[in-house]
């Protein structure tokens, strides 16, 4: 079981987490909702096509200008607060690594604390603990955030995922972090190569059978673009593709841009698995 908010997840159940980002320089969408309109009308498109969870990030995640704690908190704080009066019940997730950051928006009403660059500031998983918001675990190969991997090595890929984000897990319980609002993501494309980001999602199961809940933010990543050689606006299926195989593997949660193709994927996937019945039944049966 997976509790995060108001909500409470099943062990097979998909959950959606869609991306908004508040930042003029994003990778993907290059500022489209760095505005508070068209970052409220991709909450409501988002939440209407089946994502559960919002996750609200204020700085991009490779270099570029530089963005202080004040700023990210700027930008995402009053947003967070009026997401949250709209939606009382969808789960509030903040992208961020900083703990003064994660302070100002679980007062605001966020529910989630998405760490994606690995515990760098060891204080955020105290503050997860102080307000009862749950935490992402990431591997992030032990780089510095804003900063591309350079000739990244393991001996073992996912041994080192594994003992990271299990690692950040057990500490943030012990701090007070609920053990069911804490998640591990391998952190694709997060100090990692392409085949690095390839051999995790392969071996995703053996993160699985940690039972801690594993999310997996691939949409339109690099690992992607480089696997197919195709550019950031068309990278749509390779990403699908990835996602059918993180479900059958045992992901649970999935960050992405295009809510409404990944929905269709994991419905996909969960009625093969034996876990969902068909939408309709006629084939066969007049």
């Amino acid at each position: 079981m997976l509790r995060l908010g108001r909500r409470e997840f099943d062990t097979h159940e998909p959950v959606i987490m869609a991306i908004v980002n508040r930042t003029p320089d994003s990778f993907y969408d290059q500022g489209a909702t760095f505005r508070d309109e068209p970052a409220l009308e991709r909450v409501e498109q988002a939440v209407a096509e089946g994502a559960a969870i919002i996750d609200i990030g204020g700085v991009k995640a490779g270099p570029g200008e530089h963005v202080d704690a004040a700023e990210e908190a700027r930008r995402t704080v009053g947003f967070v607060a009026e997401v949250r009066r709209r939606h009382p019940d969808v789960v509030i997730s903040v992208d961020t690594w900083r703990h003064e950051v994660g302070e100002a928006v679980c007062e605001a009403g966020a529910d989630l604390l998405n760490d994606a660059w690995g515990g760098v500031d060891p204080k955020l998983a105290e503050v997860a603990a102080r307000y009862g918001a749950g935490l992402v675990c990431t591997h992030a190969g032990g780089v510095e955030p804003r900063t591309r991997p350079h000739r990244t090595a393991y001996d073992d890929v996912m041994a080192d995922i594994l003992r990271v984000t299990v690692g950040l897990a057990e500490r943030a319980a012990a701090l007070g972090v609920r053990r069911d609002a804490i998640m591990i993501d391998p952190g694709h494309d997060f100090g990692k190569n392409t085949r690095h980001s390839l051999e995790a999602t392969r071996r995703l199961a053996e993160m699985a059978e940690t039972g801690w809940p594993v999310l997996v933010s691939l949409s339109n990543k690099d690992f992607v673009g480089e696997t197919l050689d195709r550019p950031v606006k068309e990278r749509l299926l390779g990403t699908l593709a990835t996602t059918a195989v993180s479900a059958w593997l045992g992901a649970q949660v999935y960050r992405v841009h295009e809510v409404a193709e990944t929905r269709q994927v994991l419905e996909m996937v969960r009625a093969i698995q034996g876990h969902r019945e068909p939408a309709v039944a006629r084939r066969g049966l007049a």
